[in-house]
């Protein structure tokens, strides 16, 4: 399985509180996301607001498509969606 992360820009999905971001598992685009609550409790963002949560899913990129990666390789026909206590859960076993 290819898992890619093409460097389309996130955006802030109001519906959910969530920033979403695309990823492609064999050529397939889907649409991952991580919650405003993860991006404020584990990759600094200083609020809610768009503009913080969108500088922090940029200084973090990274990391957070290495979660999505693990999340997809697990359950590869779902969108992943990365909560804190997702986060918490796995910082705790490392």
């Amino acid at each position: 399985m290819l898992i890619t992360f093409p460097q389309v820009p996130p955006y802030y999905r109001a519906t959910d509180l969530a920033v979403a971001f695309q990823a492609k598992v064999d050529n397939q685009p889907i649409e991952c996301a991580i919650s405003v609550e993860a991006l404020e409790d584990h990759f600094g963002a200083a609020s809610a607001r768009q503009d913080d949560v969108l500088d922090a899913f940029s200084t973090n990129r990274a990391e957070i498509e290495a979660v999505a990666r693990e999340l997809l390789h697990a359950d590869p026909g779902t969108a992943p969606l990365i909560r804190s206590g997702l986060l918490r859960f796995k910082r705790a076993q490392d």
